[in-house]
């Protein structure tokens, strides 16, 4: 506790030409969208405690991918923590071409992002795009994804509608991250065939025997979906409010520890607030690369993360 009181103090006076008193009043309060996926809540959490410790307000609101870029062209979205790409290519597009949406940096490497299968189904062979066909009895003739209107869950449709691989007559069966992991755990129970859109970083990659399946790269991108994760902000948002755009060109996650907020939320049943705090009281160097250069709102004084 005493380190991260003193880092936050000690970072609050390194850089005085970035104080937040030039920036708008409207900076004061800095709104977040999440997707309703954990990797994105968890890491909106730990940012959104960040903020408040430097004296800002935050708040959040749980949107689909389509909805999250709409409400950000429309000024009612400052940041998204959660563009993942390249599936998300075709959903950023259109508004970054018309430059109402923009991106910061990236803050996750390493991700990946394709369709899986528990380990049973892959050694019983299912282990390709090119085999779920083969396996259509087993599988009900269904692929399950999450919430509709997910980038994850398009390329399925895609896939659908465009008859590759043999899928012409599969269904997509679209509900939340939740069920749809609660589905899978239901059919290993039975070591029935199931089908499931998969990710990394997620506990599901260490509480589920699961593999990726090899042959996606036409739709989900080589490397099983190999993923970039990247800070998206509305237009302009980065010249209005400079001292949060530092922290957001400074916010770089990893594997580790984004996997470990998870699984406090998804099988340890903390509300993600209090695991981000928790984990920021454990690793409190990570808050040195992340507040270099950010002042406290107003120029008030930092307070530790853990009190908040």
């Amino acid at each position: 506790m005493k380190r991260l009181m003193s880092l936050l103090f000690a970072l609050s006076a390194l850089s005085p030409a970035l104080s937040s008193a030039a920036e708008a009043d409207s900076c004061s309060m800095v709104r977040f969208a999440d997707v309703g996926w954990t990797d994105i809540t968890v890491t909106t959490a730990v940012t959104r405690l960040v903020l408040s410790s430097q004296g800002y307000r935050t708040q959040v609101e749980r949107l689909s991918v389509p909805d999250t870029y709409k409400a950000m062209a429309d000024k009612r979205i400052d940041v998204f923590l959660g563009n993942w790409m390249p599936s998300m290519a075709n959903d950023i597009k259109p508004y970054a071409d018309k430059g109402s949406v923009q991106t910061v940096r990236a803050n996750l490497e390493g991700a990946k992002y394709t369709l899986a299968v528990p380990q049973y189904a892959y050694d019983a062979g299912l282990k390709s795009f090119a085999d779920i066909a083969k396996f259509k009895d087993q599988l009900g003739g269904k692929i399950y994804g999450i919430e509709p209107g997910n980038d994850g869950n398009q390329l399925i449709k895609k896939m659908i509608a465009d008859k590759a691989f043999g899928l012409g007559d599969f269904q997509l069966v679209e509900s939340n991250e939740g069920d749809m992991l609660a589905s899978v755990k239901r059919a290993g129970v039975l070591k029935q065939p199931i089908v499931f859109l998969g990710w990394e970083p997620h506990p599901m990659n260490t509480r589920l025997q699961m593999h990726y399946l090899e042959g996606g790269d036409t739709y989900f991108g080589p490397n099983y979906g190999g993923a970039t994760v990247y800070t998206n902000v509305r237009a302009g948002y980065l010249e209005e409010c400079p001292n949060v755009a530092r922290l957001l060109h400074n916010l770089q996650f990893n594997l580790d520890m984004e996997n470990h907020l998870m699984d406090a939320v998804l099988n340890e049943r903390n509300n993600p607030r209090q695991a981000a705090k928790e984990w920021l009281k454990a690793n409190p160097q990570m808050l040195e690369g992340w507040l270099k250069g950010v002042q406290p709102r107003a120029g008030g004084m930092a307070k530790a993360v853990a009190s908040e």
